[in-house]
């Protein structure tokens, strides 16, 4: 598998990242400089995905710490830093996960300041590059397993959304299996949802799999069921914005759908996840806060324009016309076939995952 990276780090110090907001039409990076310029990426969706959105925030601490520092600001700066970006996006977990690392490196420093926030940031980043490594080594026996029972013929899997390396650093979650299947010689091919509204699947999961040569289709929302229905999906495996004590899974909407489709049809349905989406001092999935975005979202398309080639929004609506736009759904435990971790596979069940995770007792 070819190297590539959605985060990095510049000879001066500061980070760049791929304005996901442009693929696949433009491959455009953003030069992050302030605590401000991570903010607004995350919040305007530049970037994407729970890990990448971490690592993100991760950064923009040191952003905030560089610039305290720089420009001789007092301490309440850097809480104003933790406190916007905490509020840029409300469900993904790692966001809070790495906001939280950040403040206890600083909290216990005893070296330079600015350092320990650089060295934790990019420790953030290089952890979540081996979990999705090992998520894949875990996920991998459950392709081949099918690729068994169908003689080496094509698996198929079906995704919802963006799991894959573009919403994390390298490898990702849900793709990570997939491209070490590949890597072993074992056919794949692989159902894409479009993932309205905002399309990560036709926008960046098809870019993805399209980078690394992986035979695939794009499909609407809604076909995943007649798929299913008529034998031409194996699996399917989804990623997790956050995952709930008792097994619960917050991912974007329309993930619950595909479980009970999958459900109905007796196909295995994954979860692929880092343990840093874990949220074990939650119950329930139902206790997560589903974040709710702007209508324009759903009212109108974006794309590359047929007759100018240029990116265009297209109003798809009366214009007076009322959106909902809610950004993810619960899948309750009882539709999740196996929960895929770093540290391996379990049940969705808060047993199965303390015995992967058993400092959470």
């Amino acid at each position: 598998m070819s190297k590539f990276r959605t985060i990095w780090t510049t000879a001066d110090r500061f980070v760049e990242v791929i304005d996901q907001r442009l693929l696949p039409h433009q491959l455009v990076t953003v030069k992050l400089t302030t605590y401000k310029d991570a903010e607004i990426a995350i919040k305007d969706m530049a970037v994407r995905g729970a890990p990448l959105i971490g690592a993100t925030a991760a950064y923009g601490i040191y952003l905030a710490v560089r610039e305290l520092i720089e420009k001789q600001l007092d301490g309440s700066f850097l809480d104003t830093a933790f406190s916007d970006l905490r509020a840029s996006r409300p469900t993904a977990v790692n966001l809070f996960w790495a906001l939280d690392k950040m403040q206890q490196a600083l909290d216990n420093c005893e070296a330079d300041f600015l350092d320990t926030a650089w060295n934790m940031a990019n420790q953030i980043v290089e952890e979540d590059v081996e979990t999705c490594r090992m998520i894949g080594v875990h996920g991998l026996p459950f392709i081949e397993e099918i690729s068994k029972k169908k003689k080496g013929e094509v698996v198929n899997i079906l995704t919802h959304c963006n799991a894959g390396m573009l919403g994390c650093i390298e490898w990702g979650t849900i793709t990570s299996p997939i491209y070490q299947a590949i890597e072993k010689g074992i056919k794949v091919h692989v159902w894409v949802d479009e993932t309205r509204p905002r399309n990560q699947g036709s926008n960046l999961t098809c870019y993805e799999l399209t980078r690394h040569n992986v035979p695939h289709t794009l499909i609407v929302d809604n076909a995943g069921g007649h798929l299913m229905q008529h034998g031409m999906v194996d699996m399917v495996i989804v990623g997790t914005d956050r995952t709930t004590r008792n097994g619960d899974v917050a991912n974007k909407i329309g993930t619950y759908l595909k479980a009970l489709a999958a459900k109905d049809n007796n196909i295995p349905f994954y979860v692929a996840l880092p343990s840093t989406t874990l949220d074990m001092n939650m119950k329930s999935g139902f206790d997560i806060p589903i974040e709710e975005r702007n209508q324009d979202e759903v009212k109108y398309m974006i794309g590359k324009s047929k007759a100018t080639g240029e990116m265009d929004a297209v109003l798809i609506c009366p214009e007076t016309t009322n959106a909902s736009n809610y950004g993810f759904d619960v899948t309750p435990a009882k539709y999740v076939t196996k929960i895929i971790t770093e540290r391996g596979a379990c049940d969705a069940s808060e047993n199965g995952l303390l015995e992967l995770f058993p400092e959470y007792r």
